[in-house]
């Protein structure tokens, strides 16, 4: 028997499943292991996988005309990832998901989801609430990116996701927050010496 827990509890902050809706949810559950630099979505492939992070850490980027990476999302562990508008739309992916870590993922595919939003109508209050949430994170963070200096950009992602600093490399950083690495190593620098 797989060890399901981390997503029944996710789920279960959000609704309450009766023994027979649970029994149904874990009949469509399957444990995925990914090896760090192993890509879960790619460019041009359709995405067959919602996908819940138990362990590792996750990018998702696409790569411009002119080969510079831009990253879209940082995620791990009690999150999620992937391509979502390749999954609801079965359509090409558009982004490179990329594990950063060795990683488990619980996952179900797309036929699994509709079933699910089928005979458990309230599960659909749970897909609601997450796109809700990528909605209103998308929003402040093109918000920064359009308002904030650099320096204010690097200040906010430090101050709210200071684990992320420690489980991702500088690179993938910068690329997030808009910026070269270079430029971002001397942001940090002279926060470091400010503090000395």
């Amino acid at each position: 028997m797989h060890n399901f827990t981390p997503i029944l509890n996710y789920i279960g902050e959000q609704i309450a499943l009766n023994e027979e809706e649970q029994a149904l949810f874990i009949s469509v559950l399957k444990i995925t292991k990914i090896n760090r630099k192993q890509f879960l979505e790619e460019p041009g492939k359709i995405s067959k996988y919602r996908s819940f992070i138990v362990k590792g850490a996750f990018r998702s980027y696409f790569i411009d005309v002119d080969g510079q990476n831009h990253t879209i999302s940082l995620a791990v562990e009690n999150s999620w990832t992937g391509d979502p508008g390749s999954f609801l739309l079965q359509e090409q992916a558009t982004l490179f998901v990329e594990a950063l870590e060795d990683s488990i993922l619980i996952q179900w595919n797309y036929e699994s989801e509709q079933l699910l939003l089928k005979q458990i109508p309230q599960f659909a209050r749970v897909m609601l609430h997450r796109s809700q949430l990528i909605a209103v994170m998308l929003q402040r963070r093109i918000i920064s990116n359009l308002s904030q200096s650099a320096e204010a950009r690097y200040e906010e992602f430090a101050m709210n996701h200071s684990l992320f600093l420690q489980r991702f490399p500088l690179y993938v950083i910068a690329s997030y927050l808009g910026m070269s690495r270079e430029f971002l190593s001397k942001i940090r620098n002279q926060k470091i010496h400010t503090k000395l």
